[in-house]
């Protein structure tokens, strides 16, 4: 049985103090929240935040994650964070390929497998986002970029590492625009993920695989795109900036 999940992506939002109380808000409330077992509540803050929320959330009920790690174990790398530093830091899963990484910071398939090798060399869980901007899904060729993206990041994975991946799928044109997917093109995309999956690395691999939808993502629209069947929850953004609203997007899994 493939677990859910529920992770939030603060971005580049808040600072330390806000960032704390934000997760002590979220923690303090997710006690009255009676999860399923096979539900994760993921919260990914900004580095500088890593070790101060991880001292005042449950690690049993909140895992940790970063939005990002370095390509290399360690070095002459001015500015970068490594994968292992994070996981001494108490992380549990690292966001990798958002559509804002390789927009603004040019990460390309190249990079992604770097990045991905080091998070499963230190044990965490890479989040790996994929998706389509606007032009691209008018033009019909959604489904071929994601696959590209899919396929030459992480098909040089064996099965066992690629059991260890959660695939998220972002639409570009969906991410903080207040435009959501409806609950049938998510589903859509969720299906054609796993059978493309499932091509290359068997029934077992792409019915276990996680898969989370992001853009857009709010207390009044996530029980509908949750409930479809190869939507396993979401990468959340802005609604997780608020303990509250994230808090009922955990509820609607």
């Amino acid at each position: 049985m493939r677990n859910k999940i529920v992770a939030g992506n603060w971005k580049m939002n808040t600072i330390v103090r806000d960032g704390v109380a934000l997760a002590s808000m979220i923690n303090n409330e997710l006690k009255e929240v009676e999860l399923r077992e096979d539900v994760k509540v993921i919260i990914a803050p900004p580095f500088t935040h890593l070790t101060f929320v991880s001292q005042v959330v449950d690690n049993k009920k909140i895992l940790l994650a970063a939005q990002n790690c370095a390509t290399e174990d360690a070095g002459a790398y001015t500015g970068e964070i490594s994968a292992e530093m994070l996981k001494m830091l108490g992380c549990n899963a690292v966001i990798l390929g958002h559509s804002e990484r390789r927009a603004y910071y040019g990460e390309t398939s190249e990079t992604l497998i770097k990045k991905t090798e080091q998070v499963i060399k230190n044990e965490m869980t890479p989040i790996f986002c994929c998706g389509e901007m606007l032009e691209q899904r008018e033009a019909g060729n959604h489904f071929k970029i994601v696959e590209a993206q899919i396929s030459e990041a992480l098909f040089h994975l064996s099965e066992e590492d690629f059991a260890k991946i959660v695939i998220a799928y972002e639409p570009v044109w969906a991410i903080g625009t207040g435009v959501t997917a409806s609950k049938e093109q998510a589903q859509e995309m969720h299906a054609f993920i796993r059978n493309f999956v499932k091509e290359k690395y068997g029934d077992k691999v792409a019915e276990n695989l996680t898969i989370l939808y992001g853009g857009s993502v709010k207390p009044n629209n996530a029980k509908e795109i949750f409930a479809e069947p190869d939507v396993d929850g979401g990468l959340i953004g802005g609604a997780s900036l608020k303990a509250d609203s994230f808090i009922d997007i955990i509820k609607a899994i």
